[in-house]
C-alpha cells in the first residue's frame, strides 16, 4: 500500500520559516517525480515545487522561487520542503504527491499524502 505522509506544518510569523516532510513507502519511487502542491481556502490547488528522485532535478514555481527549497534523502525515502521568509499568502494545506509522469498538473499526480496545514500570521 503506497503511502505518503506530510508532517512539519503549523503555525509560524511572517518571515519565519518551516520545513515539511513527506515520508513515502509502499513501493519503489526511484523513477517517480515528487511534488509539493498547496490548496488555500477558497482557491484551487496549485504546484509549488517538485524534484525526481533519481536524478534530483527541480521545478518551482515562481512565487517560490528563492524563497522554499525541495530536497530529498534517498535512504530515509524522504522528500522536504523548506519555506523561507514565508508571506501571509503563503497559508494553505501542503500536500506532497508522485508521479510517474511528471510536470505541474495536479492530474499528472497519482498518489497523495493527506495534507499538513501551513499558517503564517502578521
Amino acid at each position: 500500500q503506497v503511502q505518503l505522509v506530510e508532517s512539519g506544518g503549523g503555525l509560524v510569523q511572517a518571515g519565519g520559516s518551516l520545513r515539511l516532510s513527506c515520508a513515502a513507502s509502499g513501493r519503489t519511487f526511484s523513477s517517480y517525480r515528487m511534488g509539493w502542491f498547496r490548496q488555500a481556502p477558497g482557491k484551487e490547488r496549485e504546484f509549488v515545487a517538485s524534484t525526481r528522485w533519481s536524478l534530483g532535478s527541480t521545478d518551482y514555481a515562481d512565487f517560490v522561487k528563492g524563497r522554499f527549497i525541495i530536497s530529498r534523502d534517498n535512504a530515509k525515502n524522504t522528500v522536504y520542503l523548506q519555506m523561507n521568509s514565508l508571506k501571509l499568502e503563503d497559508t494553505a494545506v501542503y500536500s506532497c504527491a508522485a508521479s510517474n509522469t511528471g510536470g505541474r498538473l495536479t492530474s499528472s499526480y497519482d498518489y497523495w499524502g493527506q495534507g499538513t496545514q501551513v499558517t503564517v500570521s502578521s
